[in-house]
């Protein structure tokens, strides 16, 4: 089975192509214009995969709010390219989206069959590509949702705390939104595994939630460092072009339905991911 990873510079792009094997091809955006219609489908036909995971997006979620078109340009229309090509190569394909379609309002987990209600630039761009993958791929292609990653090969919120323990007496980190931190490691790993289950709409968070203050100060704890130097503030310290969601919970039924265990605990992945992480910084 030959994969193809679009996006593969990236964080998640370059866990996907650690877990998805040897016959794999990694595309970063020097080698595909994703947003070039000609290009993708040229692309496909000569590598003639069974499996293309889409890690390429526009993810500059401020920027998108005056930028909408460039961002609708990478988040959608270059999905609506790829679906559009994997059609016709016959091929299937694993989109990553965000919890950001959501509008941030809920008081229990998003179901994957939720109704989406974005609040930002960012999210209705990235609901245009979610829609155009179950548009034209219904028998071939999977929308996973994610959130809140961080990882070892790019900037996030776990390496910035990793830095800021090293040169600040106390940090203050936002307590009033809540997600689920998110290993990207686990969701590459996932969505290696995700083919071959119904086609559809996944959601790849790890387990349980907290928010941004917990899960510095559990950062904190495992530099060795006092959790106490993190002080707890609101989201109205930090004002910002594109509203945050103040909560980003999703829920993980699907996962069974396709005879998957859902991903274990954020609290119980961090740790495991650490060493990456404090290599990747440097420590």
């Amino acid at each position: 089975m030959t994969w193809v990873v679009t996006g593969a510079g990236g964080m998640l792009g370059r866990d996907v192509l650690r877990c998805a094997g040897d016959d794999t091809v990694g595309l970063t955006r020097r080698d595909l214009d994703v947003t070039d219609r000609g290009a993708v489908l040229a692309a496909l036909r000569a590598l003639r995969p069974s499996v293309v995971v889409n890690c390429a997006a526009w993810t500059a979620v401020d920027d998108a709010e005056t930028r909408e078109a460039d961002a609708l340009a990478v988040n959608g229309t270059a999905v609506r390219y790829l679906a559009e090509a994997c059609a016709e190569v016959r091929c299937a394909l694993v989109h990553v989206s965000t919890d950001y379609v959501f509008d941030g309002h809920a008081r229990v987990p998003y179901a994957e069959c939720a109704v989406p209600g974005p609040r930002t630039a960012y999210g209705r761009t990235k609901l245009v590509g979610e829609r155009a993958v179950l548009e034209a791929l219904p028998e071939r292609g999977y929308v996973v949702r994610t959130a809140w990653l961080y990882g070892a090969g790019g900037g996030n919120f776990v390496r910035t705390i990793m830095r800021l323990e090293a040169s600040r007496d106390a940090v203050d980190v936002v307590a009033d939104e809540r997600g689920q931190p998110t290993w990207s490691a686990d969701v590459a790993g996932r969505l290696v595994r995700l083919v071959g289950a119904p086609p559809g709409i996944y959601h790849a968070t790890n387990g349980g939630d907290g928010t941004w203050y917990d899960l510095a100060r559990e950062t904190f704890r495992l530099l060795g460092a006092d959790p106490a130097r993190v002080r707890p503030t609101t989201s109205a310290s930090y004002p910002r072009p594109a509203p945050r969601p103040a909560y980003s919970v999703l829920g993980h039924a699907r996962w069974r339905e396709a005879d998957l265990p859902p991903l274990r605990d954020w609290r119980e992945a961090l740790p495991e991911a650490f060493p990456a992480l404090r290599a990747a910084a440097g420590g």
